[in-house]
């Protein structure tokens, strides 16, 4: 009898674990082989990981890297909106603002789900069904494969809302996009489109999931092919404007996003790693995971007491913020901060009340 080497037995709440049959080359199910769909499921708060989810990450990865019978992981999540938006910014405003040694205690369990895909005995593949931001661009960045729609935005949002993204981007992402890239990123947070991280080195595949007339084409709101703008450089992937994103937005609107070729691709890759030695595969992709786990955990647990200790400044005006200001406007007023900082204002209630949005 084979013994279960899994911590506990888990009766999954706030994530759905799946396990579905492995299909061969002709898409016909494998006897006794699986796939591990790990499915965060939060979508009315675009799946974002609160902390119970968290902890149903962690043990939801070790039951599939256990798990004999599996070949791959899939880790993805409920609809067409958002992959993942990072953190529970609701909790974060709510409880952890201001609490930095619960957010201390909190971010213990951020870096076991980050680090539970590092180390997972199994490939992990990034199904991204829609937005990747913040946190979730990080604990997407972990996983060995993305495979995206190409409706979906990738990016983050740390200092626009009081907080660094010093969950796994600082770490992982200079080694998909390099250093000017990442450095943008992190610090202005411009979305980039599925089609310019594809570019950039940050996803395996892109494929489009926008129906029009029953045909399936590329997103509308980008420009595809390489277009000259007003000051003479190439771009590609950028996001249309003017009339072009009038006219892409009436395209948008008269289609249906389907994610069938977004499934389609993500099971073709599982089947190609069921045809590898298992063995061979594990070793290769430990020796890969290496160039991130040197950053990871280097950096991990100092970057853990800072995160906590901001809960008491930025980080508890910006997610209160965000959580509490209204529609269109969820950012503290940034040159008021600057502004007071200027004349030596301490960090205090008084502060965080002048500046947030609610004042404005």
């Amino acid at each position: 009898m084979l013994i279960s080497h899994n911590l506990v037995s888990t009766n999954y709440q706030e994530i759905i674990f799946e396990r579905r049959p492995c299909l061969d080359f002709n898409g016909n199910p494998v006897e006794g082989l699986f796939n591990a769909w790990i499915i965060l499921n939060n979508p009315n708060q675009f799946n974002s990981y609160t902390t119970g989810a968290v902890k149903e990450v962690i043990l939801a990865m070790r039951e599939a890297s256990n798990d004999r019978s599996v070949v791959a992981i899939v880790f993805t999540a409920v609809g067409n909106k958002a992959f993942c938006t990072g953190g529970n910014t609701k909790e974060y405003a709510e409880y952890y603002a201001g609490n930095p040694q619960e957010y201390k205690q909190y971010m213990r369990l951020f870096n076991d789900m980050v680090s539970s895909i590092l180390m997972n005995d199994k490939p992990v593949i990034n199904r991204v069904n829609g937005m990747r931001i913040g946190g979730g661009q990080e604990i997407g960045m972990a996983c060995d494969f993305s495979v995206a729609q190409d409706l979906a935005r990738f990016g983050q949002a740390g200092p626009k809302h009081g907080s660094a993204p010093d969950g796994g981007s600082t770490d992982f992402l200079p080694l998909f996009v390099g250093i000017e890239n990442a450095m943008f990123s992190c610090t202005v947070c411009d979305p980039w489109s599925a089609h310019e991280a594809f570019r950039y080195g940050l996803l395996t595949e892109i494929v489009p999931a926008l129906k029009v007339n029953g045909e399936f084409i590329p997103n509308p709101l980008v420009h595809i092919d390489k277009w000259v703008n007003d000051k003479g450089n190439i771009v590609y992937g950028k996001m249309k404007s003017g009339e072009d994103l009038i006219n892409a937005k009436g395209l948008l609107k008269q289609g249906e996003v389907d994610l069938s070729l977004l499934d389609k691709t993500v099971e073709n890759l599982c089947t190609k790693l069921m045809m590898l030695m298992p063995n061979c595969l594990s070793k290769t992709l430990n020796s890969l995971r290496k160039h991130k786990l040197e950053h990871w955990d280097k950096n991990k647990e100092s970057n853990r007491d800072w995160l906590a200790l901001n809960m008491m400044t930025e980080a508890k005006a910006g997610f209160r913020a965000f959580n509490d200001g209204p529609k269109g406007n969820r950012e503290a007023d940034f040159i008021k901060l600057r502004q007071l900082l200027a004349e030596g204002h301490e960090w205090n209630d008084e502060l965080i009340k002048v500046i947030s949005p609610q004042s404005q």
